[in-house]
């Protein structure tokens, strides 16, 4: 039987900085609302920061996808899309970074 072990501190170091890029979306739609869909973003900010999502970071991806159509096919602010593209870059560094430790 095999023991669950705490990631490496890059590992962990790439997460915090995922969570910090999730919660900077999260403010920026708000700090942007009211604009097209912006509840819809919202609520689907709150579902991929959920601890369903994050321990399931696929899952996170596919929501992100998600927010992203939502969002190129509204007007949405341009800070808003720069913040949903580096979500996008650093969910994709994790997700590397949680496949090499594995």
């Amino acid at each position: 039987m095999s023991f669950y072990e705490e990631s490496t501190g890059y590992a962990k170091t790439i997460l915090s900085d995922l969570q910090g890029a999730w919660q900077n979306l999260r403010s920026t739609v708000v700090e942007y609302r009211p604009f097209p869909e912006w509840q819809r973003v919202l609520f689907h900010i709150d579902e991929a920061m959920s601890w369903e999502c994050v321990r399931d970071l696929e899952a996170m991806r596919r929501t992100l996808l998600l927010i992203h159509n939502i969002a190129s096919q509204n007007e949405t602010p341009e800070s808003v899309r720069e913040w949903i593209e580096e979500v996008h870059q650093i969910l994709d560094k994790t997700i590397g970074t949680v496949r090499t430790e594995s």
